[in-house]
């Protein structure tokens, strides 16, 4: 078994589609848009087949996100090596995106760092 894709509600999809294309090299397919629900949504593939739908529905709770909470809490994504973690941690820290932490090696082993990305999404760059 794998899984297929995650889903992640956006307030600024084509903002958010446009992050994942510039730093993590996305394809986006077309919008999907149903007009009776006011759904509209891409499917981004990743380089090596994983998927992430993006979506927005105009009903959509704006809740505040917390740093530390139940449920999913990061999408990790990974670069292919430590040089290339700390390439685009430094990119996005450029860019204006908070660095949580890192690069670093974890106590588990791994060489990850983590960002604060759009709409308060935590995304972890990993090896």
């Amino acid at each position: 078994m794998k899984i297929e894709h995650i889903a992640l509600y956006a307030e600024d999809l084509e903002g958010m589609r446009e992050f994942f294309e510039k730093y993590f090299g996305a394809r986006a397919n077309q919008l999907y848009h149903n007009p009776h629900t006011g759904f509209r949504s891409y499917f981004l593939t990743f380089e090596e087949g994983a998927r992430l739908e993006i979506m927005q529905k105009p009903q959509m709770d704006r809740a505040e996100k917390s740093l530390v909470r139940t449920g999913f809490i990061h999408l990790a994504l990974s670069c292919g090596s430590k040089a290339a973690v700390d390439q685009l941690t430094a990119r996005l820290k450029a860019d204006g995106y908070p660095v949580l932490s890192g690069p670093r090696t974890t106590g588990d082993g791994y060489y990850e760092s983590c960002i604060l990305g759009p709409e308060d999404n935590q995304i972890e760059i990993t090896v």
